[in-house]
């Protein structure tokens, strides 16, 4: 590793992954069974959900599209979040807690960084972890099966609080401090409100630190121009200081060039 220059620390849905076949088909169709087959969110109607930068966790967020569809249509649905989350579970992952047995939805996630990549990063001076909101098995299926890390420095969805909270994102750094010099800035790459208003929670909290935004453009949104625009922006307005359309844009160089302008 040449001289440190930054802390890189990713989200994973919609980052490091595709999920919009996945987490956010899980969504649609959790959704769907609860409303009794009324209503199946689109995409755009999960999105303005997620918009909203509180609706991180997909459990959560499934449960209050059951209820404000409910309140809409003046129906009664079922909204138990242990059945809820059940359910969402089986669509997504599939039956079991063995992940080489996973048949869900999971297991055709498209993968978004390679293990070169990092390793790259990690060669010019960029140390990098993950701070995400999926569980701890569905962060090490993509992480390690899929990608090949050995022991990625990870903090799950059990281990703190919901983004846009940054206690997940402190103790990413802490692990990385292991191995580096303390006080380096802090990118932070991710691809929801949510996620910008983690580092710019961060940047209140520690103003003598420098903490960066870096906005990634999940897929889904890139097949329409207009709405990949609106979504560029939706991303600037909560505190993204560049928007990428693909995570390994964000090269060392690119770094260096944010931490120094």
């Amino acid at each position: 590793m040449s001289n440190p220059i930054a802390l890189a620390v990713f989200d994973i849905d919609g980052v490091v992954r595709d999920v919009s076949g996945s987490y956010r088909r899980a969504i649609a169709d959790t959704v769907e069974y609860f409303t009794q087959g009324h209503y199946r969110p689109t995409p755009t109607d999960i999105d303005q959900l997620k918009s909203e930068g509180i609706w991180n966790n997909d459990w959560k967020a499934s449960q209050e599209l059951i209820c404000r569809h409910g309140q809409v249509s003046g129906q009664t649905y079922s909204a138990d979040y242990d059945a809820i989350v059940a359910y969402f579970q089986e669509r997504y992952r599939g039956v079991g807690d063995d992940p080489s047995q996973w048949t869900g939805y999971i297991t055709q996630e498209p993968v978004l960084m390679t293990a070169r990549y990092l390793t790259n990063l990690a060669n010019d001076g960029v140390l990098s972890a993950f701070f995400s909101g999926a569980t701890r098995g569905s962060a090490n299926y993509i992480l390690q099966q899929r990608i090949g890390l050995v022991e990625p420095i990870l903090i799950a969805m059990a281990d703190a609080p919901s983004k846009p909270d940054p206690t997940g994102l402190y103790m990413t750094i802490a692990k990385l401090e292991e191995l580096t010099p303390s006080g380096l800035p802090v990118l932070y790459a991710g691809d929801t409100v949510a996620d910008m208003a983690t580092i710019k929670a961060a940047a209140v909290d520690f103003p003598e630190r420098l903490w960066l935004g870096v906005g990634v453009l999940p897929p889904h949104v890139q097949t329409d121009p207009d709405y990949q625009n609106r979504y560029s922006q939706i991303l600037k307005d909560a505190g993204a200081s560049i928007v990428l359309s693909h995570v390994e844009q964000l090269t060392a160089e690119k770094i260096q060039a944010l931490v120094t302008s």
